[in-house]
């Protein structure tokens, strides 16, 4: 009786979590569908519920350039990631050097470092190499993580060195049996880092906000927010955006719930 009663509250606290988190998600959608002269109404459901509104922010704005470029950044910063991280992780696995584990901890070490306290850095760079206002600018801060090398590095640890010697032995590379052997063995991992990747990247405001200085070149959470400002009380319009820029990742987290739950799971097992 009493695991059923502490089961029951258990189920009743997630669920009410559950509907907090979905509120305002679904308060957003409904309002995006509205006239402007419902907006202040009190009513949950739309009287007349419109497409009008997203027809205007699709073709009435630079949304959709916003969201290619939020799509580039986020797309190839993922990709250099992936690749980058597993590289220096299976380099500080499976290779004995000298120095090997300084260089891992130094790593580690960024992992405390604020961003706000990079931003000044890169932004002088960026300065000094004509990096401000390109694809370059936004990208060149993401395209190694520590975090990423951390995680795939603790993967590599697990593969068995006896697959990776017979790779050697068969005339292998270094680098071939990287790809061809180990690579392929860490897909859980790959794919827990590139979706937190894509996702983190897709989300990213403070530093594009800064480097970027034309419209057309925003990405989408900062040409959304930029948006909100310019549209003043347009809330119909503000939540039509807003939901738009939501669609990948909510697409993403559906699509890819399984390989992120197995992440997250094999992380804390391999950490």
């Amino acid at each position: 009786m009493n695991r059923r009663l502490s089961s029951f509250f258990v189920y009743a606290l997630l669920t009410l979590g559950a509907l907090a988190m979905v509120f305002p998600f679904v308060w957003m959608f409904l309002t995006s569908l509205k006239s402007f002269q419902e907006l202040f109404e009190l009513r949950w459901l739309p009287r007349e519920p419109t497409l009008e509104n997203y027809r205007e922010v699709l073709f009435g704005t630079q949304f959709p350039r916003w969201f290619l470029n939020s799509l580039v950044v986020a797309s190839l910063t993922t990709v250099s990631v992936l690749f980058f991280d597993s590289l220096v992780g299976y380099t500080l696995a499976k290779l004995r050097f000298p120095g090997r584990n300084l260089i891992f901890v130094l790593i580690l070490a960024t992992l405390m470092v604020p961003t706000e306290m990079l931003v000044i850095p890169w932004y002088v760079m960026s300065v000094d190499y004509g990096w401000v206002n390109t694809f370059w600018g936004i990208l060149f801060p993401g395209l190694i993580s520590a975090f990423g090398v951390f995680l795939m590095r603790q993967f590599f640890e697990s593969l068995p060195t006896d697959l990776l010697d017979a790779g050697r032995i068969d005339g292998l590379s270094e680098f071939g049996v990287f790809w061809r052997v180990a690579f392929p063995l860490v897909r859980p991992a790959l794919a827990a880092l590139g979706i937190f990747t894509f996702l983190g990247n897709w989300n990213a405001f403070l530093w594009p906000l800064i480097i970027i200085q034309t419209p057309d070149m925003r990405t989408l959470p900062v040409g959304v927010a930029l948006f909100s400002g310019e549209a003043g009380t347009a809330w119909h319009l503000i939540m039509a955006a807003s939901s738009l820029a939501v669609i990948p990742v909510l697409v993403v987290f559906f699509v890819f719930q399984r390989q992120i739950i197995e992440g997250v799971v094999l992380t804390g097992v391999k950490g």
